[in-house]
């Protein structure tokens, strides 16, 4: 099988690393890639925020499935063009795409498909902004309506910087704050199938402890071992399932990777928002995880084939990943900063997210730079392996979070 791959960053490093495992494969292209993917797959350094570009590369190389990875090329169409041209695509198409290109829209779907969620208004002005911030009171949650690139969340105390921040969009979502633990679960659909992946938990804030802005994430860990033992089975009965029928049943099936952000909270597992793609830095987690050979899955998907597919493979291994983030992420990250001390460890991988080479030197290109994936038996021992590389590597300036998975490994030695 030969596969294209769209995007540059650490999730479609993972996903290249994943998809090279499997024996079906005979080629791998990525589009554009970076220095980490290069060393597996050929890279190809278009534009692919032209769709018409992908395109040209799609037919010149004659791929059996596209897999597109960011968010963007999907909310602008790139899946239509490409099965409009006979390719299999694993990606929702520009309307499915909405499901995340939109809170809005989102919050119209799971309405509809009775899907548990936080209450919320859409608000376009100052006036409707102050009475759906009073309504739900401290702490406010304000999203932007559109792709914000992970950062177009707040969660805040100060209601004065939640309608700074809400003035920033033309459209925006308030909604109830939920209370609870977050778990990311994925589900791969076929456009009427899901199979859903195993849970993982994703940190968004920038600093130790939960403090300091949202970030596109520094860091994950799976499996949870404190996480509700049907977790997986309620999430596919309560959310996957009636959120997927109910995209076909509005004439826009969504083909591709659902993911569902959770919240555990006092009141029942609710929706905190979906996405129509691989989450970042969840992806990097999971995919070392699985055993299931991606390729054929994520084909089996594109082609409406998921309904005799079993229960996808794991391993017993726990993993954790740690971003190693720039200088001044996320409001002003420096890049063009060299790279030196990268040490392997045993059962652990590098995960290249913002990274370039100049004469042969690898610098920072981004604002997460690399990610860093310890696998183990337990969370300690993943956890170890992770640090233990990251703090290695040497980047002037840069942070990452040392307690990643922390508070997981400690319980899960207690018990």
């Amino acid at each position: 099988m030969k596969v294209l791959l769209i995007g540059s960053g650490g999730r479609e490093h993972a996903l290249a690393d994943a998809l090279n495992r499997d024996p079906a494969l005979t080629e791998l292209h990525v589009a554009p890639g970076n220095p980490g993917i290069a060393e597996i797959a050929t890279c190809h350094p278009i534009d692919t925020s032209r769709n018409d570009r992908v395109l040209e590369l799609a037919e010149l190389l004659g791929v059996d499935l596209v897999v597109v990875g960011p968010e963007k090329p999907l909310v602008d169409g790139l899946a239509d063009l490409l099965r409009s041209a006979g390719f299999a695509v694993f990606g929702p198409s520009r309307a499915a795409a909405q499901i995340e290109g939109s809170k809005d829209f989102a919050k119209q779907v799971m309405r509809d498909a009775g899907v548990p969620t936080a209450r919320s208004f859409t608000c376009t002005n100052l006036v409707e902004i102050e009475a759906a911030l009073d309504a739900f009171g401290a702490p406010y949650v304000v999203k932007h309506d559109g792709l914000a690139a992970g950062k177009g969340v707040v969660v805040t105390e100060d209601r004065d910087f939640a309608i700074e921040h809400a003035m920033q969009s033309s459209q925006v979502v308030i909604e109830e704050f939920l209370d609870g633990p977050e778990v990311s679960l994925f589900g791969i659909s076929d456009g009427h199938t899901v199979i859903p992946m195993q849970p993982a938990q994703d940190f968004k804030r920038a600093f130790d402890g939960d403090i300091g802005p949202n970030t596109g994430g520094m860091g994950a860990y799976s499996p949870l071992p404190w996480a509700p033992d049907d977790i997986i089975e309620q999430t596919l009965i309560e959310v996957l399932n009636p959120t997927i029928a109910e995209m076909a049943a509005r004439g826009t099936p969504f083909v591709g990777l659902l993911y569902a952000g959770l919240a555990l909270t006092s009141r029942g597992t609710k929706v905190i928002e979906f996405n129509a793609r691989f989450g970042d830095p969840e992806t990097e987690v999971l995919l070392p995880r699985l055993k299931t050979p991606l390729a054929q899955l994520l084909f089996r998907a594109a082609t409406g084939a998921l309904a005799s597919e079993e229960k996808l493979e794991w391993s017993e291994k726990s993993a954790v990943t740690v971003v190693l983030a720039s200088e001044g992420y996320p409001s002003a990250p420096k890049t063009g900063t060299p790279i030196m001390g990268i040490t392997e460890i045993e059962d652990s991988r590098l995960f290249h997210a913002g990274t370039t080479l100049k004469d042969g030197i690898l610098h920072s290109s981004g604002g997460r730079v690399l990610a860093v994936t310890g696998m183990g038996s337990d969370l300690t021992e993943a956890r170890d392996r992770a640090y233990r590389m990251i703090s290695s590597i040497r980047l002037v300036g840069s942070h990452y979070r040392s307690d990643i998975a922390l508070n997981a490994a400690v319980a899960e030695k207690g018990n």
